[in-house]
């Protein structure tokens, strides 16, 4: 039979995992600002799809070079409830 839940260690669990995932969100929110949501940290493409930015003279089986400005807003592609600050 398995141990009972402590709640207050279980809601203080919650609570640390929310202070995390916020802190993550904030960070991407941020980012989404000034930079493609494909573009990963070695400036490499993951999209599934062809994009005017990608750079695709690289070896076979690697992804293509980013070569898209971050000064761009690219907000604009998902999101179109809100407005762009």
């Amino acid at each position: 039979m398995p141990e009972p839940v402590d709640k207050d260690q279980y809601d203080a669990s919650l609570a640390k995992l929310q202070e995390i995932f916020a802190g993550i969100n904030d960070t991407a929110n941020e980012i989404s600002k000034w930079r493609c949501p494909y573009k990963n940290v070695e400036d490499r493409c993951t999209a599934a799809f062809a994009c005017r930015n990608q750079d695709r003279a690289v070896p076979k089986g690697e992804l293509a070079v980013c070569t898209g400005s971050d000064k761009l807003d690219y907000r604009s592609a998902w999101k179109l409830s809100e407005p762009i600050e």
